[in-house]
């Protein structure tokens, strides 16, 4: 576990991905809150979500959860990520943004499409401004796999950011969520791990794999 508790917010918590992110930082001893667009349904799953991880999880809505975080995980569908950047940019000044979104665009969602940005998280930090740290990272871990706390993940993260100290943090939380994470460059570079969740997709249906990975390999374990 990291040597501090963060206070965490996830905005989109009610979800898959959110909510087994949720679950494993707060067994690691993290504060967290997940936010929806109905607070009263962030309510219920977060108090679901404290009974099936034996850890206190807060629910609230998007707004007012980003509001109370730290450090804030945005864990929404693509179709839903303007609208709630700007439901939480004035929220996030100053903070730490993680982005989890993928540009997956239905029904092809085995076929990359970037957006216009070059990806989903540079287009957040284009919305936030250069007062938030925008940090890229989890694209390319199943969430039935997070959600499975008795499951050791067997996917590495790709961490994009600009800010150096902003992507070491994630990499610590990563470690505390059971994964390890690798520093991948700036938030340009988040396309490539954007992209690699389509490819994935494909090879899920493809080979009947339930939830394909990647791993760094030829390399020390060390995050650096």
């Amino acid at each position: 576990m990291s040597d501090r508790s963060c206070n965490i917010a996830i905005v989109g918590g009610t979800g898959a991905l959110g909510s087994g992110l949720a679950m494993r930082w707060a067994r690691a001893g993290h504060a967290v809150t997940i936010g929806s667009r109905d607070a009263a349904r962030a309510a219920e799953v977060a108090a679901e979500l404290s009974a099936k991880s034996g850890a206190r999880i807060g629910g609230a809505g998007n707004a007012e959860a980003a509001g109370l975080g730290d450090i804030v995980v945005l864990t929404v569908p693509y179709a839903n990520h303007p609208a709630t950047l700007e439901t939480v940019r004035d929220a996030v000044q100053g903070k730490v943004v993680i982005d989890v979104t993928v540009p997956l665009m239905p029904p092809k969602v085995r076929t990359v499409q970037l957006p216009p940005e070059g990806s989903a998280a540079k287009a957040a930090q284009g919305v936030l401004g250069a007062d938030v740290r925008v940090v890229s990272a989890f694209q390319n871990v199943a969430a039935a796999h997070l959600a499975d706390l008795d499951h050791a993940i067997d996917c590495d993260v790709l961490v994009c950011g600009n800010d150096r100290e902003a992507r070491d943090l994630v990499i610590g939380l990563a470690a505390d969520a059971g994964m390890t994470a690798w520093h991948a460059g700036r938030i340009d570079n988040s396309a490539v791990a954007e992209a690699l969740t389509s490819a994935l997709i494909f090879m899920n249906a493809h080979y009947k794999i339930p939830g394909a990975g990647i791993r760094i390999t030829g390399t020390p374990q060390a995050g650096s």
